[in-house]
C-alpha cells in the first residue's frame, strides 16, 4: 500500500498511516457486513482512482475471485466512487451488478480524516445466498452500519488504539451488543458459551455486562469499578478477565454513527486452553533454566574437586592432566550458566569466546594477550558446547607449546559466517605468533590428547573440517569449518 499511495497520490505520511490504521481494524466491518472491501484513493491528478487494500470477509462468500489491489479506474466509470468521494457520504443507490452471473450489491463509503476525504471504501456483497436474515445477521448489519457511519464520519478508527488483528478477537469468536447504558441486547452463542464458561449461570441479555463481569472476576473493591466502566464499552479498550474454570479476552468498541455514543460492540475469545498452554511453556522454560543452573553448579563442584586434588598429587605430570581436565570442565559451566539465563536453547557465543579466551590466558607462561575479532553470533546449544571445548583446548594448545618462560606475543580468534541461506557454515581461525610447528608434525595423527579431543568433536560431533598450518610470517594457524543453523 505504501508503495501505490507515493506513486499514484497527494496523500501525505500522516493521511497513509491513518489508512494503515483503518486496514488494520476492517476485517472488522468486512465480517459484520459478510461483504469484500476495496478501498480506493483518487489519483495525483484527479482523474482516476487506484485500488491501494482489499479485504474478504469471513463470514461469507467474496465477490471478487481475483486480486483488485493496484487496478486503476478512470473517474467516471464507476459513479458511486465518484458520489462518496465529491459528497462525502455514503452511497447505496443503484441495482446490484452482475459479476461471473453473481449478484453484487456496491456501497462507497468515503474513508474521512480531519474533515477531509482521503479516499472510499467500495463495499461489495455477494447477493447469491441471501435469505432472511437470523438476529445474528440483523445484528451483525446493524453494526457494520454504524461503523462504516463512524468511518465516513473521520471517528472510525480510533486514533493511537492499532490493533493486532491476530492476537484480538474476531467476529466470529463471540460478540455483544450494548446500549448506552451498558446493558446487552444482543449475545451471540459463542460470547454466552464464554461467559458461561466464567460462572455465568444466567443469561446476558438485558443485564448490565460491566457489573456481570466484576462479579465473575475474582477480585474485589475498586478494581470492580474500572472493570465494570471498561466492560462497559464507554471507551476502545483491550482486557482479559480470569473466572470459574475460564479466561476470555475483551474488546470494547464505542459506537458513535452520528457523534454521541449510542452503545458498545463488545468482542470476545474464549482463550483459556491458549493462556494454559502459555503457562505451561513458561513452567518448562523455568524447569529448563534451573537445570542449566543446577548442572553449571554440579560441573563447579566437579572443577573444585579437581583442583583440590591437584594439589595434594606430588606428580607434576598428574597435577597438569587434572588443572586441564578443570578447565576441560569449566568451559562447559560457562555455556550452561549462559543456558540457565535465557529462554531458549541459544546462547550468544561471542560472551562465551570472550570467557574462555580469558580462562586459557590464566595459563599464560609468558605475557601473552588474546583477543577476538568478528562475531560467532547465536548458537545452538548443541553447537556451543562442544565448541566452547574445541576452543579451549586450541587455546590451551597455543599457549602451552607456543610460547615459552618469559615470551610475550598474541592469541588472536575470528570468526566468520558465510555460506548460503541452505547452508551457514561458521569460519573461525586461531593464530598465534609463537614458535610454530615443527617440520614433521601432522595435527591429524598427533597423539596429543587435547588434539585428540578436537579431532573428535568438530569431525564427529559438530560435522565440521579442523586443520593446523603454520601461519605465513610465524607462529601457528589453526582453521575450522562447522555447519551452522541459523542467521544470525
Amino acid at each position: 500500500m505504501n508503495d501505490l499511495v507515493r506513486q499514484h497520490t497527494a496523500l501525505g505520511d500522516s493521511d497513509l498511516e491513518w489508512l494503515h490504521l483503518l486496514v488494520s481494524e476492517w476485517q472488522l466491518l468486512s465480517d459484520l457486513s459478510f461483504a469484500d472491501l476495496v478501498l480506493w484513493v483518487p489519483t495525483r491528478d484527479g482523474t482516476r482512482y487506484v485500488s491501494v487494500a482489499q479485504m474478504r470477509p469471513n463470514t461469507g462468500p467474496t465477490s471478487y475471485q481475483d486480486d483488485m489491489v493496484g487496478h486503476l479506474v478512470p473517474r467516471g466509470r464507476r459513479p458511486l466512487l465518484d458520489a462518496a468521494l465529491d459528497e462525502g457520504r455514503i452511497v447505496r443507490e443503484g441495482d446490484p451488478e452482475w459479476r461471473e452471473e453473481v449478484p453484487v450489491r456496491v456501497e462507497s463509503i468515503p474513508v474521512r480524516r480531519e474533515g477531509r476525504v482521503l479516499g472510499v471504501i467500495a463495499r461489495n456483497t455477494n447477493l447469491l445466498t441471501v435469505r432472511t436474515p437470523s438476529r445474528l445477521e440483523l445484528t451483525y448489519l446493524q453494526s457494520a452500519s454504524d461503523l462504516a457511519q463512524m468511518i465516513a464520519a473521520g471517528s472510525f478508527p480510533f486514533p493511537g488504539q492499532q490493533v493486532d488483528m491476530d492476537a484480538s478477537p474476531r467476529v466470529g469468536d463471540g460478540l455483544l451488543r450494548l446500549d448506552a447504558e451498558g446493558i446487552v441486547q444482543y449475545a451471540s452463542p459463542n460470547a454466552l458459551s464464554a461467559y458461561h464458561r466464567l460462572g455465568l449461570a444466567a443469561d446476558l441479555v438485558g443485564h448490565h455486562l460491566g457489573r456481570a463481569t466484576a462479579e465473575l472476576a475474582p477480585s474485589r473493591g475498586p478494581v470492580d469499578e474500572a472493570l465494570a466502566k471498561v466492560a462497559s464499552g464507554w471507551a476502545p479498550r483491550e482486557f482479559e478477565i480470569e473466572g470459574g474454570d475460564g479466561v476470555i479476552q475483551l474488546r470494547a468498541i464505542p459506537l458513535k454513527p452520528k457523534g454521541p455514543r449510542i452503545g458498545s460492540l463488545v468482542l470476545l475469545r474464549d482463550v483459556t486452553e491458549l493462556r494454559r498452554r502459555e503457562r505451561e511453556l513458561i513452567t518448562k522454560d523455568a524447569t529448563i533454566r534451573e537445570i542449566h543452573h543446577r548442572v553449571k553448579n554440579n560441573l563447579q563442584t566437579v572443577a573444585a574437586l579437581l583442583r583440590l586434588q591437584a594439589r595434594r598429587i606430588d606428580s607434576a605430570k598428574g597435577r597438569e592432566a587434572l588443572e586441564e581436565a578443570v578447565r576441560r570442565v569449566g568451559s562447559i559451566a560457562i555455556v550452561h550458566e549462559t543456558l540457565s539465563q535465557n529462554l531458549d536453547e541459544r546462547v550468544e557465543f561471542d560472551e562465551i569466546a570472550d570467557r574462555v579466551l580469558a580462562m586459557v590466558a590464566e595459563i599464560s607462561p609468558g605475557k601473552v594477550t588474546g583477543r577476538r575479532t568478528g562475531r560467532f553470533g547465536i548458537l545452538d546449544a548443541e553447537v556451543a558446547t562442544p565448541l566452547s571445548m574445541v576452543l579451549t583446548e586450541i587455546l590451551q594448545n597455543a599457549l602451552e607449546h607456543g610460547f615459552r618462560e618469559g615470551d610475550t606475543g598474541t592469541v588472536e580468534v575470528s570468526a566468520v559466517r558465510g555460506g548460503t541461506s541452505k547452508e551457514v557454515r561458521l569460519l573461525i581461525t586461531v593464530q598465534d605468533d609463537g614458535v610454530g610447528l615443527p617440520d614433521d608434525f601432522d595435527p591429524h595423527r598427533s597423539g596429543n590428547l587435547g588434539l585428540q579431543i578436537v579431532r573428535t568433536l568438530v569431525e564427529g560431533e559438530l560435522g565440521g573440517v579442523f586443520d593446523m598450518v603454520r601461519a605465513a610470517e610465524r607462529g601457528t594457524r589453526v582453521l575450522l569449518d562447522i555447519p551452522i543453523q541459523g542467521d544470525k
